[in-house]
């Protein structure tokens, strides 16, 4: 699966401490991150694997308020995107909220599950369902089709 992980300055430390503890869950998915947390999620990902760490590989977009937040909406939208994780931080105004709020839109729309702090992210990661592509089970094209006029 492809698995989207985002967080914002002052939840970087939260996720990447999740992605520690939960490297058993991420090992052999993809993950897709923006700028500066894919950078430190490879950090800790490699130190726990080692020479596995290439089975678990982490792809950086650019950061976040530069465009990573668009870039990772636009791989929802063509459906290389199966889950997202977005630790955001709701205490703290974003230069680039209209773009955190687009991404979020964005995965809503397309039926991604979404988890925004370490207790659903938590559900998301212990889930059955997580090996299984959400449009497997669900068409949601109805919706959308309805809504391109």
């Amino acid at each position: 699966m492809n698995i989207a992980l985002v967080a914002h300055d002052n939840c970087k430390k939260d996720l990447v401490r999740w992605a520690r503890e939960h490297v058993r869950e991420l090992k052999g998915h993809r993950l897709i991150c923006t700028g500066t947390t894919g950078r430190l999620v490879r950090e800790a990902l490699h130190d726990l694997l080692g020479d596995e760490s290439p089975s678990t590989p982490v792809e950086c977009l650019k950061s976040g308020p530069l465009g990573g937040d668009l870039q990772m909406g636009s791989r929802i939208a063509e459906g290389q995107i199966d889950v997202l994780i977005f630790f955001w931080d709701p205490m703290q105004d974003q230069p680039h909220d209209v773009d955190v709020k687009a991404l979020l839109r964005i995965s809503n729309l397309y039926n991604i599950p979404t988890a925004c702090n370490v207790a659903t992210a938590n559900c998301l990661v212990s889930s059955p369902a997580l090996g299984e592509r959400p449009g497997s089970t669900y068409d949601f094209s109805e919706y959308t089709e309805r809504h391109l006029d």
